[in-house]
């Protein structure tokens, strides 16, 4: 049996959108069940995001500290932000995240993993980024406001992390699945053997 996630769509007898917010809505379906019954299913509507998990050479890990008001908490994450433009080349968005965020530049990118966050609630895909070679970026820092006003910055060795990944010490998703992820790849093939950066993404296709 090959493990691999597989598209389907069951039908759907009706559907209405109830909010919709400034970047994401709420959609209800009424959705048929194997057996012939319809089941309401509400769920987020969600454009995708992208998260870039930039590893210096010193085999540090680039992190933002962001309050989030929804846990009540400030959480330390990876750069991460919306893919703002329908079709947008998620690799642009992630290099814009990283400057805006970050004020830094990666020479090698490459696709670390895609994931679903909360497939049970929200459609949202989020594709994570390995970003090495890191420099300082050029021209003026962007100009943060809200949260990101507050936002502050550390780097972070690789085994610290999981150590608190572990421990239940930080929880941001993106950052949470993508050490792991940098863990396992290195112990696996090699991070040069990641998919490509412009490698396809079915969950949110893109113009190159």
């Amino acid at each position: 049996m090959t493990i691999k996630d597989t598209p389907e769509a069951w039908e759907i007898r009706a559907t209405e959108t109830p909010f919709v917010g400034n970047k994401t809505s709420v959609r209800t379906d009424d959705v048929v069940m194997p057996d012939g019954s319809v089941v309401r299913r509400d769920y987020q509507v969600h454009p995708g995001s992208v998260a870039v998990l930039a590893l210096d050479d010193a085999g540090r890990v680039l992190l933002i500290k962001q309050y989030r008001h929804p846990v009540r908490q400030k959480l330390w994450e990876i750069p991460a932000g919306l893919l703002d433009v329908p079709g947008e080349n998620p690799l642009h968005a992630a290099q814009r995240e990283l400057y805006e965020e970050a004020h830094v530049k990666a020479e090698d990118w490459r696709v670390l993993t895609d994931v679903y966050p909360t497939a049970g609630g929200c459609d949202e895909s989020v594709r994570v980024f390995l970003a090495r070679n890191l420099s300082e970026a050029d021209g003026e820092r962007f100009a943060v406001e809200d949260e990101e006003a507050d936002m502050e910055h550390a780097r972070v060795p690789v085994d610290e992390l999981v150590r608190g990944v572990l421990a239940g010490d930080v929880h941001s998703n993106c950052l949470v699945v993508g050490v792991l992820s940098l863990i396992a790849a290195r112990a696996g093939d090699g991070l040069d053997a990641l998919r490509p950066a412009d490698a396809p993404w079915p969950a949110r296709p893109f113009e190159s």
